[in-house]
């Protein structure tokens, strides 16, 4: 008797384009056309540009994290752990399991939408003192800690120790950066009468860029008019500075300040998955180098998209130019993997990525806000309609916008609270305790695992 075998589709990460693209895949392809699989080591989509929300206590956690087993209807097998090498040509990916176990797994088609990692830079002790932004574990972990230091320095008779407690560091001029410090001033900004022994001159919020402007994306008047807004709120915007060295009490900005500060937190870009080096194929500055159609030239059944691809901008109709890692593109480009996997699958004809941009948002906070839907800016409280309108609705389940919505309406009628949940242990963790760069294989790696259990070594 004939074995029937459906063809495998491997999908890595459940990030925007990932998650996108395993439920187009479930809706379009028959349950006898093909097996699906999802590699991530959680079991839920993080709604990125919520996070700063989440660190500064406006919405839960959980809110944020749209859990993948409510919305599928079960036809897609998760395998909890992460991709950590990929043999192209034995067409196996290697997974490290949430319990540390390495497997094999083979696929027929495999997606590659592992995401990206904080970039970081060769800083003296920026990875042993710095807080990152990337994940929700680091969001609520920076939440404890500003309000320990709070707490620390209210209890603190050192006038020089509360000043070093009440100084925050920012570096990153980009969304999640300029989000950040706007949202947890305004967190330490409300604390104050919750805490009446501190001085209000000592707290000071620094953000910091080596770029020239501040968010260049949204153009000259709504950068400027951000910054303004930052001024206004005491924030202290410094840009064409970057960090020189970092320590445990003390930041060096390159322009030769000294900063004393317990909070360093490092927004200053992404890089693609360490992930993509394990292919050893094309990369454009990290990115993995693929076709219009998001597939990798030369590998039948390969497709690339999201953070970790540098998928050609045909909008812009200029040669090399890239779509820019935003949620946006990731989504739609889930949807047009997932259209050409299922014609790969078919044997039609694969078409390219296009889009039209949709514009940008920016939440300050309260009622501050600029945004720039389809060309048009705005300010305020329009702005803030745009913005908080735009992620409600791109929230993918009906539970994550009633969470997301009465935590907001709880938070404009009851204001912030100060409570720690205990993220904040006695030992720190910083951006080398979250970021596990060093757990992927190299490629000879990859290649000596795979055919050395295909000649059925140990």
């Amino acid at each position: 008797m004939d074995i029937v075998t459906r063809p495998r589709i491997l999908v890595v990460g459940a990030g925007f384009a990932g998650v996108e693209c395993v439920r187009r895949l479930e809706r379009k392809l028959a349950p006898a056309e093909a097996d699906l699989t999802l590699v991530t080591p959680n079991s839920y989509q993080l709604y990125l540009p919520l996070l700063p929300q989440v660190a500064s206590g406006v919405l839960t956690p959980q809110s944020i994290a749209l859990s993948l087993r409510r919305s599928r209807k079960y036809r897609t097998r998760i395998l909890p752990g992460g991709a950590i090498g990929v043999d192209l040509k034995a067409k196996v990916c290697v997974v490290r399991t949430i319990t540390d176990r390495i497997v094999d797994e083979p696929y027929d088609y495999i997606v590659l939408a592992p995401g990206s990692v904080t970039r970081t830079f060769d800083i003296p002790g920026l990875s042993e003192h710095a807080f990152g932004m990337k994940t929700l574990a680091e969001a609520a972990y920076i939440r404890d800690h500003v309000i320990s230091q709070l707490d620390l320095a209210d209890a603190a008779d050192n006038r020089a120790e509360q000043a070093a407690r009440l100084q925050f560091v920012v570096v990153g001029g980009g969304y999640a950066g300029t989000e950040t410090a706007a949202c947890l001033q305004r967190l330490t900004h409300g604390a104050l009468e919750r805490y009446p022994r501190l001085d209000p001159a000592l707290i000071r919020w620094h953000l910091i860029d080596i770029a020239p402007k501040l968010m260049p994306e949204l153009g000259e008047k709504l950068g400027r008019s951000a910054q303004e807004i930052l001024g206004r709120r005491g924030i202290e915007v410094s840009l064409g500075v970057s960090v020189e060295k970092a320590g445990a009490h003390e930041v060096t900005f390159t322009d030769g300040r000294v900063v004393p500060t317990h909070t360093l937190i490092w927004t200053a870009g992404v890089v693609a998955s360490p992930l993509i080096a394990t292919l050893g194929a094309e990369t454009v500055r990290g990115r993995l180098a693929v076709t219009a159609e998001m597939t990798l030239p030369g590998h039948d059944g390969v497709f690339a998209l999201g953070d970790a691809a540098a998928v050609p901008d045909t909008a812009k109709g200029r040669h090399g130019a890239v779509c820019p890692p935003t949620a946006q593109h990731a989504t739609r480009q889930g949807r047009k993997v997932a259209d050409n996997v299922i014609a790969a699958l078919r044997g039609r004809p694969l078409t390219p990525y296009m889009h039209h941009d949709l514009g940008l948002v920016v939440d300050l906070g309260g009622k501050d806000a600029v945004s720039k839907p389809l060309g048009i800016e705005l300010r305020g409280v329009p702005a803030q309609v745009v913005a908080r309108g735009y992620h409600w609705s791109a929230l993918r389940t009906n539970v994550a916008k009633a969470r997301v919505l009465t935590n907001w309406l709880l938070n404009a009628v009851a204001g912030d609270d100060f409570v720690r949940t205990g993220f904040q242990a006695r030992k720190p963790a910083r951006l080398k305790d979250f970021e596990f760069t060093d757990a992927y294989l190299t490629p000879e790696q990859v290649r000596a695992r795979v055919e050395g259990e295909t000649a059925g070594s140990p």
